[in-house]
């Protein structure tokens, strides 16, 4: 009998210490905060469409460079606007490439691809309002001649 109360005992000193012991730790870990974030939690990478550009060379068609990006945008805030940005940056996408006179079809390995996405970025946020694209990859960039496009 006594021994069946010496183990009573044990068993019930043992639960107290553990749950002391557990609540310690867990208030421990709490009190340390959160641990730290990654700067790349909570985005979301977002595909947009090719951006098929026709380039215009001594009054004629020669081709097309195709574009194909990716942007980052805060998650939540990509939730919460009533307008998606996709059709801003496909928009100012071919409005940079068209326009730019620098853009040599030939030699598109030599494109400052980093000026271009720079551009596209800063400009669409501009036009949204707020800092909504956080960046602009690209993810293709290529030139097809006129007749490796079939017409229909």
């Amino acid at each position: 009998m006594m021994k069946m109360l010496a183990a009573g005992l044990w068993m019930s000193f043992t639960m107290l210490v553990s749950g002391y012991g557990t609540a310690k730790y867990i208030s421990a870990q709490n009190q340390s905060g959160p641990p730290e974030e990654t700067a790349f939690v909570g985005l979301d990478y977002e595909t947009l469409k090719p951006v098929n550009v026709p380039i215009l060379f001594e009054g004629a068609l020669q081709g097309y460079v195709v574009a194909k990006l990716v942007f980052t945008a805060d998650g939540d805030t990509l939730r919460r606007l009533p307008v998606p940005p996709h059709p801003f940056l496909v928009d100012e996408a071919f409005r940079a490439l068209y326009a730019d006179e620098t853009l040599d079809f030939r030699n598109l390995e030599r494109y400052d691809l980093e000026s271009l996405t720079k551009h596209v970025k800063e400009v669409t946020n501009q036009r949204i309002g707020r800092k909504v694209v956080q960046d602009v990859l690209v993810e293709e960039f290529n030139y097809f001649d006129k007749e490796d496009v079939l017409s229909h």
